[in-house]
């Protein structure tokens, strides 16, 4: 008597369309990107095959526009090169910072490894990701995530005072993450005034509050006083009240809060907990599309002056 074996492994198509469908709504925020690099490269005066080309050489988008546009400005090659691997160095402090961690371990270690998360910011773009509706993946991508990286590159160039590469190279990156905040609000404009049902916003609402909350609970860096022993029940409120951290917040959250208001996803019970949270005071700051770039706050100014002078 035969056996007939009937193998359960979806075939290789079926993987393939199973991990597009599951790509696919983060896509719709890359899409831009690299209409954007696109449009960049041809203003460089390359052909279409060689901004494609330029694409797979060049690591890292941001990369991309600033070489772009050095190139456009007829800047030698050696600076074009140097601006973009300037740009790059942040993965470099990213390898350095994990170097002592992955050292001690053996290769097959290493490969089943990836770079830690935290906690809070991977449960968020875990939720982004995985989420159906192209709109709370523009949501949470081009209004709550890319507002951290508009606070965090306004931070880097807020401390580099004297390092006049780090502004320039900040300036122009900040220029791009602000296009994309606006491009998002621009994107969903209209979208939960009138055209969801009272469920389907309830449910952005609910999106709303918990990513923010998870965003707010990132910068206290629990994680990190754990993981150097430290005791995170003087150090958590130490990161609550220190002026970076204050500043860092009202960075995010000067642009996040007044954006959600322009797309009218500041409702009673979105303003409620923002209250609670100690971010609505922020809601009558200009939005993204009325002033794209973030300011420090006097406060953190004023600080790092008397620092500097000191």
């Amino acid at each position: 008597m035969s056996t007939i074996c009937i193998s359960t492994t979806p075939s290789r198509r079926a993987s393939f369309t199973a991990g597009l469908l599951d790509v696919a709504p983060i896509l719709l925020s890359a899409l831009p990107f690299g209409i954007i690099c696109g449009v960049g490269a041809l203003e460089a005066v390359m052909s279409a095959g060689q901004a494609v080309l330029f694409s797979f050489a060049v690591f890292a988008g941001s990369s991309q526009l600033i070489a772009t546009q050095f190139i456009a400005s007829g800047a030698p090659t050696a600076v074009v090169v140097l601006a973009a691997l300037a740009v790059n160095l942040r993965f470099l402090m990213y390898s350095a910072a994990i170097s002592p961690e992955f050292s001690r371990r053996s290769l097959p270690e290493k490969l089943g490894l990836s770079y830690e998360v935290h906690p809070s910011l991977a449960g968020l773009l875990k939720d982004i990701v995985e989420d159906s509706r192209w709109d709370v993946t523009y949501l949470g991508m081009q209004i709550m995530v890319e507002g951290l990286a508009l606070a965090a590159f306004g931070m880097m160039r807020l401390v580099m005072q004297s390092e006049p590469l780090i502004q320039d190279i900040t300036g122009r990156i900040m220029q791009d993450e602000s296009r994309h905040v606006a491009f998002g609000v621009l994107s969903l404009a209209d979208l939960y005034t009138g055209q969801l049902s009272a469920t389907e916003l309830r449910e952005r609402e609910d999106f709303v509050i918990e990513s923010t909350a998870l965003l707010r609970e990132r910068l206290l860096m629990q994680p990190v006083f754990e993981r150097l022993g430290w005791d995170s029940s003087i150090w958590v409120p130490w990161m609550t009240n220190t002026p970076f951290q204050r500043g860092f917040r009202q960075m995010m959250f000067s642009k996040i809060v007044p954006n959600l208001r322009r797309l009218g996803l500041l409702t009673p019970r979105v303003r409620q907990a923002f209250d609670k949270l100690d971010i609505l005071r922020f809601e009558n700051e200009k939005d993204s599309v009325e002033e794209p770039e973030v300011a420090p706050p006097a406060e953190l100014v004023q600080m790092l002056m008397s620092y500097m002078a000191g």
